[in-house]
């Protein structure tokens, strides 16, 4: 991870969204570089973390983000996606919407957030690692059954995780690891329920 910037993760966020020029996935990894990772995980997660039911259409999403699961899992420092998708526009409910709402609540974490053993953070065995812990989180929320909101914690797990990336505070990464776990025992207990009803 890069050395944290004297500027706010969520005014930078916001800074790159109201410059001039197209804003695709691969201007976004490359403008914030190391954290680019963290920053692909917490769009591509966010949606599945929120509270309300996707019916599956998150599913894409998933299948990406344990893609860079697998890339932290070998030690990449940056991100590998096929450049059709890096060069494919962010959609304007994605600009004009989404990243707004993100930044906002990114700006909520950054109040409470400090750098806490970042070097820790930066190890690429530890990087490694939470690459296995969200890749299991993400197959989870993949794995959910349709319109139950199972996937959510599994998915605002790794979205914790990757602000703790972002603003390199390891209590926010162990925050994270717990919620992403809660969901999926929630989710095992809940479908072991319903095989022992039927």
């Amino acid at each position: 991870m890069s050395e944290p910037a004297n500027q706010p993760f969520s005014d930078e966020l916001e800074t790159w969204l109201a410059s001039p020029g197209k804003k695709t996935l691969g201007d976004l990894t490359q403008v914030f570089e190391e954290k680019s990772f963290a920053i692909a995980l917490l769009l591509l997660l966010f949606t599945s973390a929120l509270p309300i039911p996707t019916g599956g259409i998150t599913h894409v999403f998933e299948l990406i983000a344990m893609l860079l699961a697998l890339e932290m899992i070998l030690g990449r420092r940056t991100i590998w996606l096929p450049q059709r998708l890096l060069r494919r526009e962010l959609g304007p409910a994605t600009q004009q919407k989404a990243i707004p709402f993100i930044a906002r609540r990114v700006r909520w974490f950054e109040r409470f957030a400090r750098p806490r053993l970042a070097g820790v953070l930066q190890q690429r065995p530890v990087l490694s690692a939470l690459g296995v812990i969200v890749l299991v989180f993400t197959l989870g929320a993949f794995l959910a059954p349709p319109f139950t909101g199972l996937d959510t914690l599994p998915s605002l797990g790794v979205v914790v995780i990757a602000l703790s990336l972002i603003l390199e505070d390891a209590i926010v990464t162990l925050i994270g690891i717990a919620i992403g776990s809660a969901g999926l025992a929630l989710e095992v207990a809940l479908g072991s329920a319903v095989l022992h009803f039927l």
